[in-house]
């Protein structure tokens, strides 16, 4: 009998299973797989940058070390293509900035259809870019019937040809029309994180809106403006179905960027060497530019911080 009592099963609830170890265990397989597939295109891009390997001439391929790189800085269009690529990016980021914190100004207020409001300026950011792009060339921009030829002819304005006369400048409106949501709900998440508290007790001390701007929200938003600005800038310098369907990078260059002219070393050349090369300056240009809005950022914010 008391052997039976010994071995019988004791009752009770389980132990629940370790957290962490379950967390070690799970970190394995998602650290093998963003390894797989973020580290191993690019060991094959930086492969492939070093050779001549050409799909219309497969059987010259060989070893060039860095004559593709060569080839990148010797290029006369090159300069052009840079100065397209940082004008398009820089201007898409500032006015998106600008234009997003105004939005988020005004949707942190409380007013009446605010969430139809906050809904239908989101709607942009959730249209295809190829989409966006017809739209605006054909329904906007055409010079024939578009809306807005059609509303200068009327109050007796010129009768303009936006994506020819102005392609960059087209491009530009077109994308910051579309990256503007992004930013502003970043910075409405930061903007209603901050405590009404500081506002009031400022407005207290006789602080202004103009006051309040710069040495309160600025600050505050410091960090959701560099969550802002990175991503942005990352997915920016991307860019392509817009310029393709309005313009197909040209007049001649004036609108190819270096994305773009990836696109046409890979798959109207077909010379995967070069354009490979050119994705690792691409890469390199993105982080230049990256670090030097993040840099702009933080000095503005602490020159607020020494002037309150």
């Amino acid at each position: 009998m008391s052997t039976l009592q010994n071995s019988a099963p004791t009752t009770g609830t389980a132990r629940p299973p370790n957290r962490s170890y379950l967390r070690q265990k799970l970190a394995r397989p998602a650290i093998l797989y963003l390894i797989v597939l973020t580290q191993i295109p690019v060991v094959f891009t930086l492969i492939y940058s070093f050779s001549n390997w050409n799909l219309l001439r497969p059987d010259r391929t060989r070893f060039v070390a860095f004559q593709n790189f060569v080839d990148f800085f010797t290029n006369p269009d090159m300069p052009v293509i840079i100065r397209n690529t940082l004008v398009f990016s820089l201007s898409i980021v500032m006015f998106s900035l600008i234009f997003g914190m105004m939005l988020a100004l005004l949707l942190n207020r409380q007013f009446r259809g605010r969430g139809i409001a906050r809904t239908l300026l989101i709607t942009p950011f959730l249209i295809m870019p190829t989409v966006s792009a017809v739209m605006w060339k054909n329904m906007l921009f055409n010079p024939a019937f578009g809306l807005i030829s059609s509303f200068l002819v009327s109050v007796g304005g010129p009768r303009i040809d936006w994506i020819n006369t102005y392609p960059m400048f087209s491009i530009i409106v077109i994308v910051t029309w579309e990256w503007t949501p992004f930013m502003m709900l970043i910075l409405l998440a930061g903007l209603q994180s901050l405590s009404q508290e500081y506002i009031e007790a400022a407005q207290i001390d006789g602080a202004g809106p103009i006051e309040i701007f710069l040495y309160i929200i600025v600050p505050h938003l410091r960090r959701y403006i560099e969550i802002g600005v990175l991503l942005e800038v990352l997915f920016v310098l991307n860019i392509f179905g817009e310029i393709f369907v309005t313009t197909t990078g040209g007049p001649a260059i004036d609108t190819t960027t270096l994305t773009f002219d990836i696109y046409k070393e890979a798959f109207l050349r077909w010379n995967i060497g070069r354009s490979s090369a050119y994705g690792v300056f691409a890469v390199i240009l993105a982080n230049i530019v990256t670090i030097v809005f993040l840099r702009i950022t933080r000095s503005g914010t602490q020159q607020n911080k020494e002037a309150a």
